[in-house]
């Protein structure tokens, strides 16, 4: 029987001696896995492939229990995202190694730039707790994605804030997709799924949640955003390599400055001496990241037109715009500042579509936020 074209992504990488960085470099060659199998050896070895790699290639032809994985996947309510497919983060195209696929529960807006992780200590204090929790909202408030891992601590704090502000938060396991860890986070993860968000692992279905997994997990976190908030790491912490793989990834890193006297801030503190951007408010990453937004932003001026098209455009936005945008800014019309959740309650719109179409309309410059989360037209 032959084996289907999804069995052959998973074979990509189940295969002895390939990871992601051959897995991008075949990809790139051959186009597809099926080519790839279909490769002779001296095609394979070419191009920087170990010739043991190849040969394991050639050789690789275990594809009963990859048609059963995938067919699981449903079952499990998850589906599986390629490198070729166009719901693929464009953040984390860029890394070096990015995985040639990932499993996915949930929902994620791949052409969403705006991403930032926040992650720290599983043991954290209650203040760590709740400035996890306040970042994670305040970003969620403004149209940022939240990416964590669903750890203890920081981790399940960010993610309820991103959840208690009506946005979107996303979490990168490091184990399979169909294994929630901790298990008392089952809860959480069913919320995040069921309000717009995801959880993503790149592991085999049923892969337990074992130490060596979380490194390159981690690596995943810093690569699907665009900047990294460390709150609470210890000398030695996981976080600490979320932060060094941001760097590596050319992302910016951000820093919560703890106390001296607790062990529980001293790797947090050292990447603020090292240079990390300290954060002691939403405010602070997001000044840090505008001029990247900035870019997305003139983009979006130029696929719209030039600026008479663009002023056009803003001033006819009645004949033009979708509903939710008239709603948005009909009732902005004839209100000098509106807080955003009067904007909420006139527009009748869910809380995350108008955080979303807020961002936007501030980003074509219709729109002007001003300090205490009040808008106005611009």
């Amino acid at each position: 029987m032959t084996p289907s074209s999804d069995a052959y992504w998973l074979a990509l990488r189940r295969v002895r001696g390939v990871g992601p960085r051959i897995a991008r470099l075949l990809l790139d060659r051959f186009g597809a896995p099926e080519a790839i199998f279909a490769a002779s050896e001296p095609e394979l070895s070419g191009g920087g492939i170990p010739r043991p790699t190849a040969r394991a290639i050639r050789a690789f032809n275990d594809f009963a229990p990859l048609e059963k994985e995938l067919c699981e996947l449903p079952r499990i309510g998850a589906r599986m995202v390629r490198w070729t497919d166009p719901d693929y983060p464009a953040n984390l195209r860029q890394i070096p190694d990015p995985p040639p696929y990932f499993f996915m529960r949930g929902e994620f807006d791949a052409a969403n730039p705006k991403c930032v992780a926040v992650v720290g200590a599983r043991a954290a204090s209650e203040v760590g707790r709740r400035m996890a929790r306040r970042l994670g909202f305040e970003l969620a408030a403004k149209g940022y994605v939240v990416a964590s891992g669903l750890a203890r601590g920081i981790d399940s704090e960010a993610h309820q804030g991103a959840l208690e502000a009506g946005g979107q938060t996303v979490a990168l396991m490091g184990c399979g997709i169909d294994v929630v860890y901790p298990p008392e986070n089952r809860k959480l993860a069913e919320a995040m799924i069921a309000g717009h968000g995801a959880i993503i692992s790149e592991l085999p279905v049923g892969t337990p949640p074992i130490a060596e997994n979380f490194p390159a997990r981690n690596r995943l976190i810093a690569g699907l955003a665009l900047g990294v908030v460390i709150v609470e790491a210890a000398e030695k912490s996981g976080s600490l390599i979320t932060a060094r793989m941001a760097l590596e990834q050319d992302r910016q890193v951000f820093a919560v400055p703890g106390s001296p006297l607790t062990g529980r801030s001293r790797g947090s503190n050292r990447l603020l001496k090292d240079g990390a951007r300290l954060v002691d408010c939403v405010e602070d990453v997001i000044e840090e990241l505008s001029p990247q937004l900035g870019q997305i932003a003139t983009r979006r001026t130029v696929a719209q037109g030039d600026g008479a098209a663009h002023g056009e455009r803003a001033a006819n936005w009645d004949e033009s715009e979708s509903n939710e945008v008239k709603m948005i800014l009909g009732a902005l019309k004839d209100a000098e500042k509106l807080h955003i959740d009067s904007i909420i309650e006139t527009s009748g719109l869910n809380a995350r579509i108008v955080l979303n179409l807020l961002t936007d309309l501030e980003l074509r410059g219709l729109v002007t936020q001003h300090p205490g989360k009040l808008f106005s037209r611009a």
